[in-house]
């Protein structure tokens, strides 16, 4: 049975790359169908090879059938591509090993792929996955008591880049950092200010036992000893002076080291829609009203003079402490008031990018926010935990900073290596992976470099252009046939992944794929800049070559952007 094109409802040369598998996979259920009409939820693989000479895509449906069917598998890969509709977009199939059926796919269809991008420039690779739906991503989120670390500067790092390709693929982004600027490490900051602005130093017997002793502290009591006023919230909170007053001083402190804060992460090009406070879950009755419907939705007990939740009943291995004996709330409860305002505030995604040190709070939020049975939806938030990062310079581990004392800033990378080097290395590992950052490496002006590599192929491609000197806008109507060299034709398909590498990347929540396809792109870009010339006297040739490695640019741009790394004209 020979199904039209027609019937496949197929709109010539408009299928862009992720519509082209989509394509592919109608073709094949239809050809499925004919086969084996009876079979119901029939379930289709269609991947890349991982070798160009299986062809461009391949299915193990005939394989699948085969049990169903009782049939050789081969057999039934004959009758499958027998049964295939005719599309001007493939140019062959061949039936592999047991039964494998591997697509090539014609030049119209490789070179398509050019056109799509030269005509969508910066939109390219972008999508409407999210169709304008509301996502809060709560990153970094740091205690205001000193400055950001370098495990900051790679929460940071993942959370810019996940906002970044949520927004990509069509959600509604929200970026938010929530201050945790109430508890115990806050105090000890307090404490740590105070002696400072009473001549004390860490080294004194009376320093406190868990005070802060970097030469950040310093900073902060001369500036309040000296009245200085700093902003925070849109106020000015001036320092009062007064060694005596500790409540001065924790207000001075907090809004001093949000400052800093702020500041490292400006020039990390990170910025933040919302600013939350831990302390103001407090003051406008948020947490005490969590405590309350939690109590009343009969979950909680009370047992060693102490309030306790019934996680157990939500998955959890034991039950939850709520409220202490000294009547202060374990650290979940206000991430569950959090949590709870998050969603009336109409988010209805929210991903938390925090350190793995969080992973124990993870079921007792989401119990919290069950317990409470107010529609929230099971695993809801979402969380991508990161590992922590080992800073390396000359083979040897580097532990501390010259101003925060016991640790790397993220401030001492930037400084060290530049914005796009600390983006990139930060962000282009799984984030639940150990992450060894060596500066050296970082610094390095060579193809070792990952990011250096990177940004050099855009160069290149720019320089190409420039000695060019034409219009950019007329190699849109180039005629592409020319392109049927190797490492063309393996441009174009890098090139024909990177939508799904997209949405892939923001579905999984998971920016280093964008950082593995860039490299991998960067070296496609590469051997073919070292095998061929682009400015040949051939027009034809020259203008097809041109126009690919405009779209190669544009790919380059748009995922480099999305990681927030520069991409330089020249380097």
């Amino acid at each position: 049975m020979q199904l039209s094109l027609e019937t496949a409802k197929i709109a010539l040369f408009q299928v862009t790359p992720i519509a082209l598998k989509a394509h592919l996979t109608e073709l094949l259920m239809l050809a499925a169908k004919a086969v084996a009409p009876d079979q119901a939820d029939l379930s289709l693989l269609l991947e890349r090879p991982k070798s160009a000479e299986h062809g461009d895509f391949a299915t193990n449906l005939a394989m699948t059938l085969a049990r169903t069917l009782k049939q050789n598998p081969r057999v039934i890969a004959e009758n499958l591509i027998r049964a295939l509709p005719t599309s001007p977009y493939v140019a062959k199939t061949e039936i592999a090993g047991a039964g494998f059926i591997n697509f090539y796919l014609s030049p119209a269809a490789k070179h398509a792929v050019i056109e799509r991008i030269l005509a969508q420039g910066a939109a390219w690779g972008h999508c409407n996955d999210g169709q304008g739906r509301r996502v809060q991503v709560e990153f970094v989120s740091a205690n205001p008591t000193g400055p950001l670390h370098v495990g900051h500067g790679r929460g940071a790092a993942v959370g810019d880049c996940l906002a970044r390709l949520l927004g990509a693929t069509g959600w509604n982004v929200t970026r938010e950092f929530y201050y945790n600027d109430a508890g115990a490490q806050i105090d000890n900051l307090t404490l740590s200010v105070q002696c400072r602005c009473k001549g004390l130093t860490p080294e004194d017997p009376t320093w406190p036992e868990n005070g802060y002793r970097g030469d950040y502290i310093t900073d902060v009591a001369r500036s309040y000893m000296a009245q200085e006023a700093v902003a925070a919230d849109d106020r000015q909170v001036r320092g009062a002076g007064d060694p005596e007053d500790m409540a001065a001083i924790r207000a001075f402190a907090v809004a001093y080291l949000r400052r800093e804060q702020d500041l490292d992460l400006r020039a990390f090009d990170v910025h933040f829609d919302i600013y939350s406070l831990e302390s103001a879950l407090y003051s406008e009755g948020k947490v005490e009203q969590t405590v309350h419907d939690l109590v009343s939705s009969g979950h909680t007990y009370e047992q060693d003079d102490a309030l306790w939740l019934r996680t157990t009943e939500f998955g959890d291995d034991k039950d939850r402490v709520m409220k202490k004996r000294d009547g202060g709330y374990t650290y979940f409860v206000p991430d569950v008031a959090y949590h709870v305002d998050k969603w009336q505030r109409g988010f209805e995604r929210v991903i938390n990018e925090q350190g793995a040190d969080h992973h124990s709070t993870i079921t007792r939020v989401r119990a919290g926010l069950q317990a409470l049975d107010i529609g929230i939806p099971q695993g809801w938030p979402d969380y991508v935990l990161h590992q922590m990062v080992t800073v390396m310079r000359g083979g040897e581990e580097v532990k501390i900073s010259k101003r925060a004392g016991s640790y790397v800033t993220l401030r001492d990378l930037i400084d060290e290596v530049g914005l796009d080097a600390t983006r990139y290395f930060l962000a282009a590992r799984r984030a639940d992976s150990q992450l060894i950052f060596d500066i050296d490496l970082a610094r390095a002006h060579t193809n070792d470099n990952p990011v250096y590599y990177i940004q050099y192929a855009h160069a290149r491609i720019c320089s190409v252009l420039a000695e060019w000197g034409g219009d950019t806008t007329t190699l849109a109507t180039a005629d592409l046939s020319p392109l049927q060299l190797p490492h063309e034709l393996n441009l174009l398909q890098r090139l024909s992944e990177f939508p799904e590498t997209v949405q892939n990347a923001a579905r999984e929540l998971s920016p280093h794929l964008i950082a593995y396809y860039l490299k991998d792109l960067a070296g496609d870009l590469h051997s073919y800049y070292n095998a061929e010339k682009f400015l040949v006297d051939d027009e034809t040739v020259k203008l097809a070559r041109l126009a690919l490695v405009t779209a190669a640019r544009h790919a380059l741009y748009n995922g480099l952007q999305l990681l927030g790394v520069s991409a330089p004209q020249k380097m």
